[in-house]
């Protein structure tokens, strides 16, 4: 992966992982803390250029006019238009990140439950 397709790459699952942080309309700082603590111990060991998911992250947190959809989509377009760039492990590694983002405070919601079974069917289309 090139160090443009990286950075596109890493920013779209910013993105991703603050559409599942903000599902509940507030993003905890128990949620930012465990996705710093997954992106710090198995992310960045993959390619510093992972950084680019905390930025993005944060950017997004701090605009108030973030639209979760929107982010979520711009993650699947990203997928579709990079197919190449998704394998079963790094599918895993997504999922889990997202896992540990929606059960680090309080348990999963309704709302994260369903995001997440819709970011698993996404992840399993054309493996």
């Amino acid at each position: 992966m090139n160090s443009k397709n990286a950075i596109e790459f890493y920013r779209s699952l910013g993105k991703l992982f603050y559409a599942f942080a903000a599902t509940d309309n507030c993003v905890r700082p128990e949620e930012f803390k465990a996705l710093e603590t997954i992106i710090n111990e198995e992310w960045l060991s993959l390619n510093n250029e992972a950084k680019y998911i905390l930025e993005t992250f944060k950017q997004l947190q701090s605009s108030e006019e973030t639209d979760l959809n929107i982010c979520f989509e711009s993650f699947v377009d990203f997928k579709k238009a990079h197919i190449e760039l998704f394998n079963i492990n790094m599918n895993s590694k997504i999922l889990k990140t997202a896992t540990t983002i929606t059960t680090s405070f309080s348990g999963q919601n309704k709302s994260e439950l369903i995001l997440l079974a819709k970011l698993d069917l996404e992840l399993k289309k054309e493996i």
